[in-house]
């Protein structure tokens, strides 16, 4: 109070700013105060040092409202170092990634690495693990289970209820986990009309899966704050911009989701956002206040989201031409120094997978067939009927392949699809990051390229590995089988090496992003898992052939 009140010299005063102001999406030429972290105000204040920004544009902090840290296969600290540099300096994280893989243990393994870096990482609590009944991964979280988390510092509220069946349907586990927190985010991909209606009536505050301006517009009109998704594969903000205008842009803010390390060194994070934003004709100062205020005030985070008394002294520099480049980021009104590499801890973890032998790979059937088509852009997936003969594939002249699911827990079944759209020419590519179970998915051209990136993944005890004729790469992924434990610059280079014999192999870029979503039973519409073919619009398992 003394130093708000000029009585006493604050601990850094920063002169000469162009600050954008969030409430009024201005910008003001003023003086700013800080103690103990925290924005004392703006005006005639004395300090005990003295910082001259030289009329610097400056931003309130960074904030990504919808992430799975695991997603960019890096742990909690790596992700820092390589956010906070692009402006970033609060992330929404969702660890329901590691907790199919470890349960309680691995949300627990998560909000312990957190303390590791100087990015503030609030959470919400997984509320499908599984996705849904039919699956089974590392873990099952009861109501009893995230109950135990409410009141934990960092800890805000309920993720992304996928089981919108069982919202609607009245499922009493999930009701028992709507009761729990007041806060709690939507994921109803499609869903409309009166649905949606009962869906948002459990008091469910927030969408990411919107992929088109109607569907983002209804929900939107039915009260549901919209996180416009940007990430590798996930890419809606192109054709969700227009909603964004002075009325609707405070119940508006960025996602990126799940976003791979390389994809945030090369383009960046939620400056990547703001500068496509712009790039889509949402006006600068929306776009700044869709990254900061938006976002805090969704949250209830009061004590962040602007340079303003009370608040955090979280803010980004940014430079002064139309490229919007972050120059330098302020955390507590400190500059942030990169302090390398920290090593994480360890988790337990149960990576007991069978590789399959030849034998087990044969698909009968000829006739009318059910494939999974990839849709360019989006983790949604069409049903495609072809009439097929299994002895046939794969064909690539048709673009049609094998993929199958290796169960990694308990080392018992396996299942067998045909999908169109990796433009595969030859190899194989296998992956532990298998979005929701984290099962090992793999597609490729032949059965011994599929059997050998299974066992590639296998000797890892989790990773990513791509076979192309004689050669092999693979990336570790040491913690759960979905996060390295190696700094983020060699995993992004060992991203790079691997797109490298990718190019090889497709023109379809970013194919990991799309092989980890094809086993995520919550988004249409067809999804291949350890049983076999799952179809999401009737929720049941099918078979490939009718």
């Amino acid at each position: 109070m003394s130093v708000a009140l000029g009585e006493k010299p604050a601990d850094k005063v920063f002169f000469n700013s162009l600050l954008f102001n969030p409430f009024s999406c201005s910008w003001d030429s003023c003086n700013f105060a800080v103690s103990d972290g925290i924005v004392i105000g703006t005006g005639d204040y004395s300090g005990k040092e003295e910082v001259d920004l030289e009329g610097a544009k400056v931003l309130p902090g960074l904030i990504d409202s919808h992430v799975h840290i695991e997603s960019s296969l890096l742990t909690p600290s790596e992700y820092g170092r390589l956010v906070i540099p692009r402006g970033t300096t609060t992330v929404i994280a969702d660890p329901h990634e590691i907790a199919n893989v470890a349960g309680s243990a691995g949300i627990e393994y998560m909000l312990a690495e957190s303390q590791k870096t100087e990015l503030n990482i609030e959470f919400m609590m997984p509320s499908c693990v599984p996705a849904t009944p039919f699956d089974m991964g590392g873990a099952v979280l009861s109501p009893e289970d995230i109950h135990k988390f409410k009141g934990r510092d960092h800890v805000l509220g309920l993720g992304e209820m996928m089981n919108y069946p069982g919202v609607i349907s009245g499922f009493e586990d999930v009701y028992e986990k709507l009761e729990i927190f007041d806060i709690i985010d939507g994921h109803c991909p499609g869903l409309t009309g009166k649905e949606l209606n009962a869906y948002v009536m459990q008091g469910i505050g927030s969408e990411h899966e919107c992929t088109n301006l109607s569907e983002a517009r209804e929900k939107f009109r039915a009260g549901i704050h919209i996180f416009i998704r940007e990430g590798s594969t996930e890419k809606n903000l192109k054709s969700l911009a227009p909603i964004i205008n002075e009325i609707t842009v405070s119940r508006c803010s960025f996602a990126t989701d799940d976003r791979h390390a390389d994809m945030i060194f090369s383009s960046g994070h939620i400056d990547d956002c703001i500068r496509k934003a712009i790039e889509y004709g949402i006006k600068p100062e929306l776009a700044y206040r869709m990254a900061t205020l938006s976002a805090s005030d969704y949250f209830g985070l009061f004590d962040r989201g602007a340079v303003s008394p009370g608040r955090r002294a979280d803010f980004c520099i940014i430079d002064d031409s139309d490229e919007f480049e972050v120059e330098k980021t302020f955390i507590g009104g400190t500059e942030f120094k990169d302090p390398g590499h920290i090593a994480p801890g360890k988790i337990k973890f149960n990576f007991n997978i069978r590789v399959p032998q030849k034998s087990m790979m044969n698909m009968e059937g000829h006739g009318r067939a059910k494939v999974i088509s990839l849709v360019n852009g989006e983790i949604l997936t069409k049903r495609t009927d072809m009439d097929l003969d299994a002895s046939q594939i794969p064909d690539l002249k048709k673009d049609i392949l094998k993929v199958v699911v290796c169960d990694r827990y308990r080392g018992v079944g396996f299942g067998k699809g045909f999908v169109k759209g990796f433009r595969l020419k030859k190899g194989a590519i296998a992956s532990s990051v298998s979005h929701d179970s984290h099962n090992v998915v793999v597609v490729g051209v032949s059965d011994e390229d599929i059997i050998e990136a299974i066992k590639t993944v296998a000797g890892c005890n989790g990773g990513m590995a791509v076979v192309c004729d004689d050669k092999i790469i693979s990336l570790p992924l040491k913690c759960g089988g979905i996060m390295s434990d190696m700094p983020y610059e060699s995993v992004v280079q060992t991203l790079f090496d691997i797109n490298d014999v990718l190019s090889e192999m497709t023109e379809l870029r970013d194919p990991f992003m799309y092989l980890s979503f094809l086993a995520l039973t919550v988004i249409p519409e067809l999804r291949i898992t350890d049983r076999g073919l799952f179809d999401v619009n009737s929720f049941t398992d099918v078979s490939v052939f009718d």
